[in-house]
């Protein structure tokens, strides 16, 4: 299983776009409801977009980028970020009743 922390900062004109984007892969991933993947999006108060991925495939694979909503969603990320995307693996350190335990 490999977990996945993506964290930018939108610019305050493009936040709400950015925000329509992310909704629509959420949409998708409903609609299409692929196995071996958690996704979860926050945005905080100052327009930071934090997203959360975790894949069972241990290559990290995931059914996310093949996704039409999400391409539109990575189409002109950077012209829509104040801060740009910083991708780190994550581990969790605890966890209550926030994600499903394996």
């Amino acid at each position: 299983m490999r977990r996945t922390l993506i964290r930018y900062k939108a610019k305050p004109e493009m936040a709400e776009k950015n925000a329509e984007l992310v909704s629509a892969v959420f949409a998708e991933l409903k609609a299409a409801n692929p196995d071996g993947v958690r996704y979860l999006t926050l945005r905080l108060e100052d327009d930071t977009f934090i997203h959360m991925v975790e894949t069972v495939a241990e290559d990290g694979s995931s059914p996310i980028p093949k996704l039409a909503a999400f391409q539109a969603f990575q189409d002109g990320i950077r012209d829509r970020c104040a801060e740009p995307p910083q991708v780190r693996s994550a581990v969790i350190v605890g966890n209550y009743r926030m994600l499903d335990e394996p």
